[in-house]
């Protein structure tokens, strides 16, 4: 039987390669690396994690958190939601008010449509003792 000269890619990634670094000038040989496709592989992958890692962290331990869009302190979310109550508090006030004026503008201007407080009030007697 022949062999085959088909590879494999699990075979393609375990072929080794020489990286060799010259000098220009002198021809010399500065660095030589062996490597092979899985090697680069797995080196440019830890890589690429540690720094997604890294930069993770950066952004979650340190200030920087602050600049992202949406995100903010836990003062400056409690402070809002304050403010938030206050106003609404201040926009019902000036309902309020606004509704008070415009009856006692209609009771000054004689408006007959005004609705008067018919509402019976029982109040109880009030006891007194006789000694």
């Amino acid at each position: 039987m022949a062999e085959s000269n088909i590879d494999t890619p699990l075979k393609r990634l375990r072929n080794r390669y020489r990286l060799v670094v010259m000098n220009d000038d002198s021809y010399e040989e500065v660095v030589t690396f062996k490597l092979s496709r899985l090697s680069v592989y797995i080196g440019l992958s830890t890589l690429f994690v540690v720094l997604t890692g890294l930069t993770v962290a950066l952004i979650v331990f340190t200030p920087l958190k602050l600049y992202i869009p949406g995100y903010g302190s836990a003062s400056a979310t409690r402070e809002l939601r304050q403010l938030k109550m206050r106003t609404d508090s201040l926009e019902q006030e000036m309902e309020y008010r606004d509704k008070y004026l415009n009856d006692v503008k209609k009771v000054l201007q004689g408006d007959a449509s005004v609705k008067l407080d018919t509402t019976s009030l029982n109040i109880p007697a009030t006891e007194t003792s006789t000694d």
